[in-house]
């Protein structure tokens, strides 16, 4: 378990995280999120499985991933 709404089980969708109780992954989310979809759209498009508490915490939860794993990535400028 992830979080309140969101979790990972091998079993479903690869370990890929999902909306708990759907297989709607939350990367589908995000994506939408990132098209600028308005939550309420978002979760109408999925037939309503999606609250908005689960939108903001898909959110929450892959923003904490992004800083904790951004120092990785840093690349360090060429000297001229």
């Amino acid at each position: 378990m992830l979080g309140r709404y969101i979790v990972a089980d091998p079993k479903i969708c690869h370990g890929k995280p999902t909306i708990r109780g759907t297989r709607i992954m939350v990367s589908q989310v995000l994506a939408q999120v990132a098209l600028g979809m308005d939550w309420v759209s978002i979760s109408e498009r999925w037939g309503g499985s999606i609250p908005k508490e689960a939108i903001a915490e898909a959110v929450r939860l892959s923003s904490q991933a992004f800083l904790e794993h951004a120092p990785k990535y840093v690349v360090e400028p060429i000297p001229a």
